[in-house]
């Protein structure tokens, strides 16, 4: 292991049970480890093509980024944000994992199977700022939007909308 990575491995461990066995789990078991949401922080999962585009937005504001994690199996991007025990955030097909819920990991500098970092953790404990993730899925559901309307689909279920017809100023559709 790397210094540099290091105090983001012990960060990332400490939020299991046992930090021993979740490293040798990372190093010589799975490649992964299942830790728990809650005590140090909570998962805002959210559908990969959203996801990537709401990250694009906070990297692009001046505050160090949170963890983001990628599970290509199931198309999935998840935000590490503070843990809030009453935290509700409603939204097409978004998931909030609070506390008791679970999480599969790899270590922070490194994929395993379909999971990998887009963001690792750096260690000293960084996390998203709810509020700035929420503005920026907002502006990412109004990317996507403008990208299915010019498409002639539904941004929410991508099926196909009835065609709209432009106007002229004549009255005659183009």
């Amino acid at each position: 292991m790397r210094a540099s990575t290091r105090p983001a491995v012990e960060w990332l461990a400490a939020a299991a049970t046992d930090p021993r066995v979740c490293k040798r789990q990372w190093y010589g078991g799975s490649g992964t480890a299942v830790l728990t949401c809650g005590r140090f922080w909570d998962v805002l999962s959210v559908p990969e093509e959203l996801g990537v585009l709401a990250l694009d937005t906070l990297l692009c504001i001046p505050q160090a980024p949170g963890p983001v994690l990628a599970d290509a199996a199931v198309r999935r991007v998840g935000f590490f944000l503070p843990p809030d025990p009453a935290g509700r955030w409603i939204g097409s097909d978004i998931r909030y994992l609070g506390h008791g819920a679970r999480i599969t990991v790899p270590p922070p500098h490194r994929a395993a199977g379909t999971l990998r970092w887009l963001v690792p953790p750096d260690g000293a404990g960084t996390l998203f700022v709810p509020a700035a993730v929420e503005l920026a899925l907002q502006q990412a559901l109004r990317t996507l939007a403008a990208q299915a309307d010019a498409r002639g689909r539904c941004p929410t279920c991508g099926a196909h909308t009835a065609a709209r017809h432009r106007v002229q100023s004549t009255g005659r559709p183009r």
